[in-house]
């Protein structure tokens, strides 16, 4: 429970800092963008594997809310796929490690 209430605001202020990036007018690098979302939510939910969904909304919400408040660009919702991937890869990786070395 501890390691829940100080990894959601870490991870969210991690999400903010990459929609932050994303959002510089000379920044156009997609791949890196989707790449830091996959590995900061996979990370999230290898640290803590409950509630993967949690980490994906805190690292991947801010992209999709900032196009949505500039442009109304309802669209970019897509973008949560990535977190969401991510989250679920790493809290899945947690659990199978768990389960192989019998530590639960």
């Amino acid at each position: 429970m501890r390691a829940e209430r100080l990894l959601l605001p870490l991870s969210a202020a991690a999400g903010v800092a990459v929609a932050w990036i994303d959002s510089r007018p000379r920044w156009d690098d997609t791949g890196v963008t989707v790449g830091l979302l996959v590995l900061l939510a996979a990370t999230c939910g290898m640290l803590v594997p409950r509630h993967a969904w949690r980490w994906a909304l805190a690292v991947g919400l801010w992209i999709p809310l900032h196009a949505i408040v500039t442009r109304g660009d309802f669209l970019m919702l897509v973008v949560l796929a990535f977190p969401f991937i991510g989250a679920y890869v790493g809290a899945a990786a947690r659990r199978l490690g768990g389960a192989l070395t019998g530590a639960g």
